[in-house]
């Protein structure tokens, strides 16, 4: 317990006239449990009210070895999908009786290796972590268990450490392959953070799509650094102009998107009549833009309801069994930002 908590224990107990012991047990609700009598239990409520003192949560937690708190930490709180994950998760968490703490490491590995530091500092009891993902080193400490952790959304195949994540492959496929089947065949992948999983496994979806369809998969389409709008506004100006030919868009995330639409917007192209877009991560707007979007949905919050679910399972366990990895199917949401090619 801190030095200003004890204190305080110190002056109450000295003003009833008792011993610092029976102040704490008080005030921690167990009186009845070590036979304190009602009137000195509501003498020592009384006085701590009066001094504004309240137990010391942190302190309780300690002893107790619980703090009823896990840590949340994601890659971009502006980005919709990770605010949609993190809403998810902490009505989950509060269900369970358990408060969150939240980092934003803003799709940064050294900002993602001090807010787990800073978390674990925080006495947290589970942590669920949606990566940067490019370097995975910092969470081979986890795989003894010390703490229980799971990933979501981004993860690390050789790492033994639970995660859940969406069919990444299999939506770019769906979505390539929608494009294709409309007769497409110039659709440029604008990308999210190289060596991700996440943007990895898409960008192999894109590829299989077109190798299945006999097209030849040309580099200069494939472009991008993040998941932010600024990579699909760029790639986007980029594309159109160096490309004449283009008819098509696969954006890897729903910023990209973003980024995609205010560049034609600007350009006076058209979607999509000009040019044809598909876009990552299904959101409450997509269908009421001035064209509704054709997405592909991730179930974020099962995601996150399973997370939670793994997460507590470890919690629960005092020796977790092998770690899971669940992969859940994406799915194509067609609206009208498709143009099919092959009606004249």
């Amino acid at each position: 317990m801190d030095p200003a908590a004890t204190a305080t224990l110190k002056t109450i107990a000295g003003r009833i006239g008792t011993s610092v012991s029976t102040v704490s047990r008080v005030l921690n609700g167990r009186a009845r449990t070590y036979r304190i009598s009602s009137e000195t239990a509501e003498r020592i409520l009384a006085m701590a009210k009066e001094l504004n003192f309240s137990p010391n949560m942190l302190a309780k937690g300690l002893r107790l070895r619980r703090s009823n708190t896990i840590g949340l930490v994601i890659p971009d709180i502006s980005n919709p999908f990770f605010a949609a994950m993190t809403h998810t998760v902490t009505v989950e968490a509060r269900n369970r009786g358990y408060s969150l703490l939240l980092c934003d490491t803003q799709e940064d590995t050294l900002r993602e290796v001090e807010a787990i530091g800073l978390l674990q500092n925080r006495m947290i009891e589970g942590l669920i972590v949606l990566p940067v993902g490019q370097d995975g080193r910092h969470f081979e400490a986890f795989t003894s268990g010390s703490l229980p952790l799971v990933l979501v959304d981004r993860y690390f195949p050789y790492l033994r450490l639970p995660y859940v994540a969406a069919d990444n492959v299999l939506g770019a496929l769906q979505a390539t392959r929608h494009m294709i089947e409309r007769g497409h065949r110039r659709i440029a992948c604008i990308c999210g953070l190289p060596g991700s999983t996440a943007n990895d496994d898409r960008v192999r979806g894109y590829r299989q799509a077109l190798t299945e369809a006999g097209i030849a998969v040309d580099e200069r389409l494939i472009a991008g650094q993040s998941f932010g709008s600024q990579t699909g506004y760029i790639e986007t100006k980029l594309m159109v102009s160096r490309f004449k030919d283009l008819t098509a868009i696969l954006a890897l995330s729903n910023l990209i998107g973003f980024g995609v639409l205010q560049a034609l917007s600007e350009e006076g192209i058209s979607i999509p009549e000009r040019i044809s877009l598909v876009c990552f991560d299904d959101q409450p707007y997509s269908a009421f833009l001035a064209t509704p979007m054709t997405t592909i949905r991730q179930r974020h919050a099962e995601m996150g309801q399973l997370a939670v679910k793994l997460l507590f399972d470890r919690i629960a366990s005092s020796t977790p069994g092998e770690p899971e990895g669940i992969i859940l199917p994406t799915e194509l949401i067609e609206r009208r930002s498709v143009r099919d090619l092959r009606i004249h």
